[in-house]
Order: structure tokens, then C-alpha cells, then sequence
């Protein structure tokens, strides 16, 4: 399955971001902790280059916390601060403020050097579609500014927010890169609903996310579904699953399309308890 989709607001954000980054002072990216690599855009590496970069590792409460942990150290050693944040629930937020300012400091110092009075931090939020950016930002302003919702490509242009008197926040649209070049990206994307559940296949999908759970979280799928052994065929696993969970037609065939949703909310949910998708590579 090839999943491809690149709206015009987001092509826009992108060169907005560009023409906006010679104001900001610090590059605080967004992604999901299930799924930190595939999630993060490479092309905000070229438009914050050069700036001090803070990764907020959001939505750890899904997360498998070992895997975040060397997600945590993985971004430690390519000298990105980083924390991880559960901005539904405001874990974690709180910390954001204070790192930014310490990211900021050799510039408060220069400021300070030249006799100028230190102004607010001037801060840019970047992320993929639906990865919790007007959450977080609401949670920093204290009050609910950006327009949250539940699909991908809800905020549509820049705006920029005031978090107290020290720091302004500039929010941008999600951004997503135009190709993904491992279909195994596109997967895990849609997975954790960065794309529009309109444009991908739910079958193929979620024979990706048994797949890998199979391998991965065996004793999740089968404590879930009260498997004795899992079976090597995916359509024998399917049936299975679906027999358990009542997923049948007239007649008592499986109903594949009931099943694949089935995994795939269960998935999104967390009620197949605390899973991440993918773990760093290695550093040479």
C-alpha cells in the first residue's frame, strides 16, 4: 500500500515556517512517542537548522515506556533536549516552559552582554497532522486558543500564542513530507492517525499492525483475545480473532472489514495496552 497525502495548507505552512524561522529563538518539535522516527517530518531538520531544538515526546501514555526511554536517550545523543509529555492530560507540560528558557540562555546572556533587556522567548511549534500540537499549546496558554480536534489537518494557518510573559509561542498547520519513501512510515502514520482514515486501507493496514504485534507484543494478542497459541497465517489469525470478538456475517462468516476495525480502535485506544511501533537504530 502506498499512502500519499499533502495537502495544499500544509505545502504553504511549510514555506510560512521558512520565511518565519530567522524571528525564533527555539524549535520545539512534536512527535507521538509511539512512533518517534516515523513521526518526526525531515523537513523540519532543514528548517530549524541551526536552532536550539527541544523534542516533545507527546502521547507517552500510549507509549511501551521502555521504548521511550531509549527514544529519551536516543535524542539525548544527537544533542537534542527532550522530554516526554502527555499533553492530554498535562503530564509533563509544566516542564516545557523552563527548558526552553534554558535553551534560550546563551541568547538572554548575549542579549544581556549588549545591555538590552531580555524579550520573551520567541518559540515555534512543529509537528505532523494530529500529533497533539493545539493540545499542548492550550495547556502552556492556560486557556483554550487552538482549535483542537480529533483528525488530521485541523489548524490551517499561523498564529502566534503568549505563554505568560516569557515566552510566545508561533503554531503552525501539521506538517507532512509529500513522499514516504518506507511504506512501513505510511503504515505506522496511519495507524496513529496522522492521515485521514480516507485515504488508506483498513485491511492492509491492520495486517501491518498484526504482523507486528505478532512478533513485538505476542502476549498482548494473546491476553486480549484469549489466544491459546497465535497462528502463523494472518487470515487464520483474523478468523480467530473475529470468532472470539463476534465479528460474523449471515451464515457465521468472518466479517474482515469488523475485524480490522476492531484492531485498528483497540490499537488507537490503548486497550491493547502500551505499545510502541518502532525503536531507535542504533548510533555509530
Amino acid at each position: 500500500m502506498s499512502i500519499q497525502w499533502f495537502p495544499g495548507h500544509m505545502a504553504k505552512a511549510k514555506r510560512e515556517a521558512k520565511e518565519k524561522i530567522k524571528l525564533i529563538d527555539v524549535v520545539m518539535e512534536l512527535v507521538d512517542a509511539r512512533i518517534p522516527l516515523s513521526s518526526r517530518n525531515p523537513v523540519i531538520d532543514e528548517i530549524a537548522k541551526g536552532k536550539p531544538r527541544l523534542i516533545l515526546l507527546n502521547k507517552s501514555d500510549l507509549a511501551d515506556l521502555a521504548a521511550t526511554e531509549q527514544w529519551m536517550s536516543y535524542f539525548k545523543k544527537k544533542n537534542f533536549a527532550v522530554l516526554q509529555i502527555d499533553a492530554q492530560k498535562g503530564t509533563g507540560v509544566q516542564k516545557v516552559p523552563q527548558v526552553v528558557t534554558q535553551l534560550a540562555e546563551p541568547l538572554i546572556t548575549k542579549w544581556k552582554s549588549k545591555g538590552m533587556n531580555p524579550r520573551a522567548i520567541r518559540a515555534l511549534i512543529l509537528g505532523i497532522p494530529n500529533v497533539g500540537k493545539s493540545t499542548i499549546i492550550n495547556r502552556l496558554a492556560n486557556k483554550r486558543i487552538a482549535k483542537i480536534g480529533d483528525k488530521p489537518g485541523v489548524t490551517k494557518a499561523q498564529q502566534w500564542i503568549k505563554v505568560g510573559k516569557e515566552m510566545e509561542l508561533l503554531d503552525t498547520p501539521g506538517i507532512l513530507w509529500p513522499k514516504f519513501e518506507d511504506e512501513a512510515v505510511g503504515y505506522r502514520l496511519a495507524l496513529t492517525g496522522a492521515i485521514k482514515e480516507t485515504i488508506f486501507d483498513f485491511q492492509d493496514t491492520t495486517v501491518f499492525l498484526l504482523k507486528y504485534l505478532r512478533e513485538a507484543y505476542p502476549e498482548r494478542l494473546k491476553d486480549r483475545y484469549q489466544l491459546d497459541e497465535i497462528p502463523e497465517d494472518i487470515v487464520e489469525l483474523y478468523d480467530v480473532i473475529g470468532r472470539k470478538r463476534g465479528c460474523l456475517m449471515a451464515g457465521g462468516q468472518i466479517d474482515y472489514d469488523r475485524v480490522a476495525e476492531l484492531l485498528f480502535r483497540e490499537f488507537r485506544s490503548g486497550t491493547l495496552g502500551n505499545i510502541s511501533l518502532e525503536y531507535p537504530p542504533k548510533l555509530s
